[in-house]
């Protein structure tokens, strides 16, 4: 049901070009620095993102600041610190004295750690979200994050316990927990809906992946690989319903938040996310596979006019030609290339493109409401992004 009669479109004015110039530049400062900057690179790349993006004509707005990112990992360092160092020791101690094998001290702190990972992506999202604001009202999210931990771990198992059947049910409730606890201004959001209407969305990635894994295992079983060529059909079948979830699962969820009298109403296209993953990843994977290939070229080009000679390995070329610290430091600086030209590009031709994709397709309604929705109080939240940093977790860009 649509809250009101009044309807906004979203516009998206970012663009290529300077996405592709901060990029690159933030980058290159980040290697040079030694990853300190990259507390400001992500800083500075949110704030053009999200300037981006206008519902109703007025920009969203990144308010983050980097030295409170940078604080927030070193204290969470320090508490992983301690974990990785005073919990393993205990564990490794307890596994030889009742094991005689470190084994299950490693299986006891991989398992640790995950809930850990799910605790640090919904404190990644509550940073976010309370830096974040639109006609200067702050979004906010409440404290939860052991709870969806907890929850998610209790997902995951059933969701391997079902063979991946139950992913449509993880999807559902662990976003209806925090979408529950998510605050514009005054007004609290809701996540209305059910399950069933995601499983719609997930009849074409089952039998995808049903159909691929019961050729192979037929196949297999049977020492007859003749019927392998039924992969050729049912695997795009189980990547089309891959995307075909993602983007549906995405419309009905947004579909039914709601803010009081706001609502949503999304309508992304499957081709287009489709078309963006395929060419956007050739082109990721292009720029370093270029950046790799182009030092060869130079390297084949010297050998061919006889400046390298082509007799010897070329590890003992470069040793005859050049001292080893340049052959080190040639070594990093492709090594960093390759990283960067993946960084970049992947923002040129994969983040861009989808942000665009799912803010024009995005509509707002019962605007109306807007002018009730009052301001709320700044969450200081000092620790930031500290653990899904430490953990590499990562949260929106």
């Amino acid at each position: 049901m649509i809250p009101g009669p009044d309807r906004a479109a979203t516009e998206f004015v970012g663009r290529r070009a300077p996405v592709f110039a901060m990029a690159l530049g933030l980058s290159i400062l980040t290697v040079l620095t030694l990853g300190l900057y990259r507390f400001w690179m992500k800083s500075r790349l949110r704030r053009y993102y999200w300037s981006s993006i206008r519902p109703a004509g007025s920009p969203v707005e990144y308010v983050g600041e980097p030295l409170e990112k940078l604080l927030g990992f070193l204290i969470a360092v320090v508490i992983m610190a301690f974990y990785l160092g005073i919990v393993n020791l205990l564990l490794v101690f307890a596994s030889f004295s009742l094991f005689q094998s470190n084994g299950v001290a490693y299986l006891l702190s991989f398992l640790g750690v995950i809930p850990l990972w799910f605790y640090a992506s919904y404190r990644a999202r509550r940073y976010v979200l309370s830096r974040t604001r639109w006609r200067g009202i702050r979004f906010g999210m409440e404290q939860g994050a052991a709870g969806y931990a907890w929850r998610a771990m209790g997902h995951w198992v059933v969701l391997i316990l079902t063979l991946g059947l139950a992913w449509p049910r993880m999807t559902f409730w662990l976003e209806k927990y925090r979408t529950d606890r998510t605050t514009f201004g005054t007004v609290t959001l809701h996540q209305g809906g059910n399950v069933a209407m995601l499983y719609q969305a997930f009849v074409h990635l089952m039998f995808g992946v049903l159909f691929s894994a019961a050729t192979v295992a037929i196949a297999v079983a049977n020492e007859n690989y003749r019927f392998l060529w039924l992969l050729v059909g049912f695997v795009p079948w189980a990547l089309y319903g891959l995307v075909h979830y993602r983007v549906h699962g995405f419309r009905r969820l947004a579909a039914h938040k709601t803010a009081g009298s706001l609502g949503l109403i999304a309508q992304p296209r499957v081709g287009r996310v489709a078309w963006i993953w395929a060419f956007g990843g050739f082109m990721t994977l292009l720029g370093p596979v270029l950046v790799v290939g182009g030092v060869g070229a130079v390297l084949i080009g010297l050998m061919e006019t006889g400046v390298v000679s082509s007799s010897k390995p070329l590890p003992e070329v470069l040793d005859d030609i050049l001292p080893g610290w340049v052959i080190f430091a040639i070594g990093a600086a492709l090594y960093f290339a390759v990283f960067i030209t993946f960084g970049v590009m992947r923002h040129v031709f994969l983040t861009l493109p989808l942000w665009r994709h799912y803010s024009e397709t995005l509509t707002l309604t019962g605007v109306g409401a807007l002018a009730s929705v009052a301001q709320r109080p700044r969450d200081p939240f000092h620790e930031a992004e500290g653990f899904a940093e430490a953990l590499d977790v990562g949260a929106a860009i």
